[in-house]
């Protein structure tokens, strides 16, 4: 089977990343993502992508607090807000991620989860690589409050093959291609300020190219209450590594086009994915 026989919709998709500065309240972080999932569909998107922590950005302890069980129970507010918007908009929605209990009681999982039009959750996600950072002052470790997940997913959107991923695992491309064939990678993201301005661009191109998919990118953008600044620069990037459209920083949208004719045009003049050696 070639990589051209995968392209398994028909487009154009008219896609939307929704990008936050979330707070520690968590009704305000829901009541901003209806806001703003209701302005994607107005403006004709199909299928809309949340930022990682779209929830909640407050202290480490803060996500263990918030955790929900897996489903949109009366215990779960988060994932109930999430699966009726998707409804009530008529879009697939991805909703950044949501903290969900995880095996041991002082950790979680950070997951995704996708809706569709219907509200059905059709795909889980957990995260699998952990983020650690350290210099100077600055010093992040998810092993503290995060259980990682152990397989890579893909779901079947409006989009197609769409490979479901987070923040750090961008920096592994050895996920995507476990993924391959793709038409879409998503990536909601909480990238830091300091590793945002040098790496964040770079690697979705990367990512993009290598993959000859689109990625489409939703990330915290901006100076949050708890003292984090993270980066931005929300974007949807095609096959050939061209930005399409991005929001540098702050509240807001991005909106773009996915073309079927785009992805076979690519792989048609550089078969690449067919080349591969190693699987």
């Amino acid at each position: 089977m070639t990589a051209n026989s995968e392209i398994d919709f028909q487009g154009p998709i008219v896609t939307a990343s929704v990008q936050m500065v979330s707070t520690p309240r968590v009704d305000e972080n829901i009541a901003r993502m209806n806001y703003w999932v209701g302005q994607a569909a107005e403006r004709g998107a199909q299928l809309v992508l949340l930022p990682e922590y779209f929830c909640l950005m407050g202290d480490d302890g803060d996500k263990v607090r918030i955790r929900e069980p897996h489903g949109t129970g009366a215990g779960s507010p988060i994932q109930r807000a999430l699966s009726q918007a998707a409804s009530r908009y008529r879009v697939w929605l991805i909703g950044g991620t949501v903290p969900l209990v995880a095996s041991t009681p002082d950790r979680v999982r950070n997951a995704v989860l996708v809706y569709g039009p219907d509200g059905i959750e059709r795909a889980r996600y957990d995260k699998i690589h952990l983020f650690a950072f350290t210099k100077g002052s600055e010093s992040y470790n998810e092993a503290k409050t995060i259980e990682p997940g152990e397989t890579p997913i893909v779901c079947q959107t409006i989009a197609g093959r769409t490979g479901l991923s987070v923040c750090y695992d961008l920096r592994f491309p050895e996920l995507y291609r476990r993924l391959a064939p793709l038409n879409l990678i998503v990536m909601p993201a909480a990238f830091t300020y300091t590793t945002g301005r040098v790496h964040w661009e770079l690697l979705i191109r990367a990512r993009a190219v290598e993959n000859q998919c689109y990625v489409l990118a939703s990330a915290q953008g901006g100076l949050h209450e708890n003292g984090r600044r993270t980066w931005g620069q929300s974007m949807l990037v095609d096959p050939w590594g061209e930005i399409l459209a991005q929001l540098p920083t702050g509240e807001g949208l991005v909106l773009g086009k996915m073309e079927p004719e785009r992805l076979r045009e690519i792989r048609t003049n550089l078969p690449a994915l067919n080349h591969r050696q190693f699987n």
